[in-house]
């Protein structure tokens, strides 16, 4: 049997490397899209770094997803990278549009046009609700977001809803809710908290 593979945007991220980690224990052939920085962002991902494939591409930059899908050949695809961090959305809303809002339109085209038969899959933000209209939330809640990052998930998670009802492609959101974990960034308030109590 042949194995499946896999393309994971954000895979030094907390989630992407994790779930490298999980489709390599499922005999997957993992490949993960890299965007260039001056600094090699691999911490998360030294285990593995040897038994994936990174790819250079960016969510900005839509000939890049292209080439990749096209590399790749994924029979999955996981759209999990973003700017991901409410505040900084605030102080960067272009960018924060342009890599989480837009950066989901650039791969599900990418995908449509290059391998229209692979599952893609989109992380949503319970963000997208914001101002919660009931407690607790589930898929019929209505959006509400109060945010950069919360508005461009809600455009991310709708047109997932498009682009499958449009063209027929596998594609799918799951709404993430805030989860932790020891390689969750130093950002975010819990992670200072418990970092600084460490130290202590």
């Amino acid at each position: 049997m042949t194995a499946k593979r896999a393309l994971i945007t954000g895979i030094t991220g907390q989630d992407g490397s994790y779930l490298a980690e999980f489709l390599l224990s499922k005999g997957y052939i993992v490949y993960g899209i890299n965007r260039r920085t001056s600094t090699s962002n691999y911490a998360r991902i030294s285990d593995i770094i040897n038994k994936i494939t990174l790819i250079s591409g960016d969510l900005l930059d839509q000939y890049s997803i292209f080439q990749a899908i096209k590399e790749a050949q994924p029979d999955e695809i996981y759209n999990l990278g973003a700017q991901s961090f409410v505040k900084a959305s605030w102080e960067q809303p272009m960018f924060t549009g342009e890599s989480t809002a837009l950066g989901v339109t650039r791969m599900l085209d990418a995908m449509r046009m290059s391998k229209p038969d692979a599952k893609f899959y989109q992380a949503s933000s319970s963000e997208m609700f914001g101002k919660v209209r009931e407690v607790p939330q589930n898929e019929n809640t209505p959006f509400y977001p109060r945010s950069p990052y919360g508005v461009a998930k809600a455009y991310g998670h709708w047109l997932t809803v498009n682009y499958r009802e449009s063209y027929n492609l596998f594609a799918v959101s799951g709404i993430l809710f805030n989860h932790e974990s020891p390689r969750r960034g130093l950002e975010f308030v819990t992670r200072k908290i418990t970092n600084t109590l460490a130290k202590i």
